[in-house]
């Protein structure tokens, strides 16, 4: 890179501590650090959303896909995007919202122990911290080969930058900052795309030449589902996706969390669900077209990297690798500060007894050393990646399996049609769809990536749905919850037991 190059990247860097340094300010307590006190505007919200929703594998995972087989990456790995927040913007954000205003919480899984039990609560929390341990590893990794690319830094030394720079920010400002850093992305992630676009379409021929141009991609290119992704690949992909972002990935309903109210909540994700639409059309359609100017690039993840090297003057360079650096550490703050969250309010209060009464400062305190904790273990974790199929094979044969079991029970949890089905569906079903995952992938051995999404999915869901339904709980706590986040007391619920917040568990209307 030249030097204005690393000027722009130098500058990203600066920016993003000094972001993370005046959010300090606005985090007093551990609502603060967690959910933004409440006071998150919709329109950030939903662009810390979308920003948290993916990161430096669109650019090396994805992006190799994109150069192999064409627009399917957009037809089964963003689209399901788009359609799971837009049906999350009428299910479940609102809920998110009216959960965290009606009863205090911080954390995405802190009302489980209400719902179901402690046990339900403390097997999701340890399960979901250790698979967002490889899913922000992935993440590392990723950023890391774009570094080593353009620079030559080794992957480690790579992972370690990004990972520190990071971990300074979001300590420090907690939420607030990686809302604010995700805006700043946002900028600087879109002006280096669309140049990355102009620049592209000028040496195909411009737009006049994107009518020939589909004709001159590899046989196939243009199909919607090809090679390993097809018809039930998808279906599966969607209905995980459905889950996971919509709560099964914890940073995602903290920002719904963050918002002042449940219609808030529902704008952030109808802005995402846009964003999701439109944005990764653009972020990929250099990579799709890359075989009429790059036909033999030996290793495919760094497709985007060379064309970037390539095309580009001095310091869009640079501006870009800072675009691409931007979903990482949005992604990867997020989750740390989600994580933080879990294992304050969920783990450890659970386990010990003195941390079901930190302070505000102690518990902050806890907050900020957790998110240390967790970056630097998956640091270290990123540095194995090799071992566990790149970033590609951990986001689409680790993450996207285990997801169903762990989200399901919390998901479903929420709706009053569920209301009956109590901690022995959610325990089943999660334990057999973890149990199903480690036949598939680990026992029989199988590549085959629809069968290895699919069965932890309908293992769970039809063992949720089953269980639940000829084994029913019924609960008085579980009505009233169900029928408090849903925004109506048109049916109201007996009183139960008290809220260890100090209230009862009372329906309540936005």
């Amino acid at each position: 890179m030249a030097w204005p190059d690393w000027v722009a990247l130098g500058g990203y860097f600066v920016v993003m501590l000094l972001i993370g340094l005046w959010s300090h300010r606005r985090v007093s307590d551990v609502s603060d650090y967690f959910t933004g006190g409440g006071r998150m505007p919709w329109w950030l919200s939903g662009i810390s959303h979308h920003m948290s929703g993916y990161s430096a594998a669109v650019f090396v995972a994805y992006a190799a896909v994109a150069y192999s087989y064409g627009v399917t990456i957009y037809v089964w790995a963003f689209l399901p995007l788009a359609v799971a927040t837009g049906v999350g913007a009428w299910l479940f954000a609102p809920r998110w919202n009216r959960l965290r205003r009606r009863y205090h919480v911080a954390s995405p899984l802190e009302y489980l122990s209400r719902r179901y039990n402690v046990a339900t609560q403390q097997a999701l929390a340890w399960s979901g911290a250790l698979l967002k341990v490889f899913d922000v590893a992935a993440k590392w990794a990723s950023v890391a080969i774009l570094l080593n690319v353009f620079t030559g830094v080794s992957l480690n030394i790579g992972i370690l930058i990004t990972g520190v720079v990071t971990l300074v920010y979001c300590t420090v400002g907690g939420l607030w900052a990686d809302a604010l850093t995700d805006f700043g992305q946002f900028v600087i992630q879109g002006v280096a795309a669309l140049s990355m676009v102009i620049v592209t379409l000028d040496h195909v021929g411009g737009p006049s030449g994107l009518g020939s141009l589909w004709d001159r991609l590899p046989a196939g290119h243009t199909h919607p589902l090809v090679g390993p992704y097809t018809a039930g690949f998808l279906t599966a992909y969607v209905v995980v996706k459905l889950f996971e972002y919509n709560g099964g990935m914890w940073n995602l309903a903290q920002r719904y969390m963050a918002t002042d109210s449940a219609p808030a909540a529902k704008r952030s994700a109808v802005l995402s669900a846009v964003l999701y639409l439109i944005w990764p059309a653009v972020l990929l359609f250099p990579s799709v077209v890359a075989p009429v100017l790059m036909p033999h690039i030996a290793d495919p993840q760094q497709v985007y990297a060379l064309m970037a090297e390539n095309l580009l003057p001095a310091g869009l360079v640079g501006l870009t690798l800072a675009g691409m650096f931007s979903h990482t550490m949005a992604m990867a703050s997020s989750d740390a500060n989600a994580i933080a969250s879990v294992v304050v309010r969920d783990i450890i209060p659970a386990v010990a007894r003195k941390g079901r009464a930190l302070g505000a400062r102690t518990g902050l305190l806890a907050a900020r050393v957790c998110t240390v904790c967790f970056i630097a273990v998956s640091m270290v974790v990123a540095m194995e990646a090799r071992h566990f199929g790149g970033p590609l094979g951990i986001i689409t044969a680790l993450v996207a399996a285990v997801m169903g079991p762990i989200s399901i029970p919390m998901l479903l949890g929420l709706l009053p049609a569920f209301r009956r089905w109590g901690s022995l569906a959610a325990l089943i079903s999660w334990a057999c769809g973890l149990a199903s995952f480690v036949v598939v992938k680990y026992v029989m051995d199988s590549t085959d990536q629809t069968l290895t999404i699919a069965t932890p999915l309908v293992t769970s869901l039809a063992l949720y749905l089953v269980v639940g339904l000829v084994f029913p709980q019924p609960s008085t706590v579980a009505d009233e919850i169900t029928t408090a986040v849903s925004g109506t007391d048109a049916v109201r619920a007996p009183r139960g037991p008290a809220d260890p917040t100090g209230e009862s568990l009372a329906a309540a209307t936005d």
